[in-house]
This record gives C-alpha cells, structure tokens and sequence, in this order.
C-alpha cells in the first residue's frame, strides 16, 4: 500500500510542470480573449451593468481608493492587480482631467 502512495506522489510531482504549464497558458488565453470582447464592447458602445459598482464610484468620489479596490475585489472576485487597473479606469473616467 505505502509503494502505490509513493509512486502516485511520484508521479504527480513529474506531471506537476506540465498542468501548470498548461494552466498559465489557459489564464493567458483568456484574458487575451476576456480583452477582445471588451473592445468590442467599447466600440459599440454597449455598456454592462455590473452590480454594486455604484459604491466603488461612491468611495472614490471620496477619495477612499484602497477601499473601492477592496470593494470591486469582493464584487468581482478579481485579483489586487485586476482589481487596481478596474478601479484606475474608472477613477479615469470619474475625473477625465487626472
């Protein structure tokens, strides 16, 4: 019994790199993707209502910037890095002179 569990640790350890891999290269693909339709998006001119977004726009407009981050990240469920850049543009659009 102890040799089966050896040897599946084993064999997960060599298969490790390969899923990672393959696992980066998914994330990449969508986000490659997730960027096209938000050109589209942008270029019709369609916008997309997203729930609770209004008090993200409600703490920047009281300059609480790391708040509205921790806000759109718990609506979202996006990374600190998603999150900042989402939270820069609309703090962009909010202030066009910034």
């Amino acid at each position: 019994m102890e040799i089966a569990v050896y040897i599946t640790l084993f064999a997960l350890v060599l298969l490790y790199p390969a899923i990672d891999g393959r696992m980066r290269r998914l994330d990449r693909r969508a986000a490659r993707i997730e960027r096209k339709v938000d050109l589209v998006i942008d270029h019709l001119g369609i916008t997309v209502p997203q729930p609770g977004v209004e008090e993200v726009v409600r703490l920047l407009r009281e300059n609480k910037k790391v708040e509205a981050i921790k806000v759109y990240r718990k609506l979202t469920d996006a990374d600190l890095v998603e999150a900042k850049e989402a939270v820069d543009r609309m703090e962009r659009l909010e202030n066009p002179g910034r």
